[in-house]
């Protein structure tokens, strides 16, 4: 009996000690991302550029030093280098955890410091600690709220979590539209294509300060999730020449 007692006290224990690591996440940079970004962005940085970005209009609304939320349309793997390519600071993704099967996506995202989350997983709370871990630490973070790739070229349904992580860490987005990438590199491509040519357009931070007290209870809060992430797509689209049809089709992220 006193054995029984003492397995169940010490399980309380160790879900107690569990929960308090949860609530202490923080993001790391490793001196392998710190030094493998630099490396990628000095020598492959040039080439992609030249090969085949056509044009960069707004890098002045990205800010020098403070936290950040990048928030893009996604026509193609290859928006992530483009923006990498472009970007005077370092960015880092939700990144979903099918590329982990890839020794190529595998050795890119731990060179670059990206953050890795499992989409069919309910509990998020990891991953979203360690968003919230980057936006404290003043970092760029960068997220797709469509959350996966087009397969037409077309805007998709986006996710609400835009709107979440910017209300509760109090961080303006920069909508980013991206047009031409799914030219060179669409769903069926394995590598880019060359004389294709991609546009990224960088719109003005929009800030959430009248939205910081939101509401209580989940349906206000859905509402208010919603709308903000219409609004932020509705930027992106207009950026990247694109209609945006969307406007009650938002889901969570």
């Amino acid at each position: 009996m006193e054995v029984k007692k003492f397995w169940r006290s010490f399980e309380r224990f160790l879900k107690r000690e569990e929960k308090k690591a949860e609530e202490f996440i923080e993001y790391e940079e490793t001196l392998l991302s710190k030094w493998g970004y630099k490396f990628l962005k000095t020598f492959f940085g040039p080439i992609i550029r030249w090969i085949w970005i056509k044009e960069v209009r707004g890098l002045e609304n990205i800010p020098k030093e403070s936290a950040v939320i990048i928030a893009s349309n996604h026509m193609s793997y290859f928006d992530f280098f483009c923006f990498i390519a472009i970007s005077p600071r370092n960015i880092h993704y939700l990144a979903a955890e099918k590329f982990l099967y890839s020794r190529f996506w595998r050795a890119l995202i731990a060179l670059t410091g990206q953050v890795v989350v499992n989409r069919w997983s309910k509990d998020k709370s990891r991953e979203h600690q360690i968003v919230f871990s980057l936006l404290k630490q003043k970092r760029m973070f960068g997220i797709f709220p469509e959350g996966t790739r087009s397969q037409t070229g077309k805007i998709q349904k986006p996710f609400t979590g835009v709107a979440r992580f910017a209300l509760k860490s109090q961080t303006p987005i920069i909508p980013v539209g991206i047009s031409g990438t799914y030219e060179i590199m669409p769903p069926s491509a394995k590598f880019p294509k060359l004389l294709k040519h991609c546009s990224i357009n960088i719109g003005k931070p929009i800030y959430l300060h009248d939205h910081y007290k939101i509401a209580n209870g989940d349906e206000e809060n859905k509402k208010l999730h919603e709308t903000i992430t219409h609004h932020v797509m509705k930027e992106v689209a207009q950026l990247c020449g694109q209609d945006y049809p969307h406007d009650k089709d938002s889901h969570n992220q």
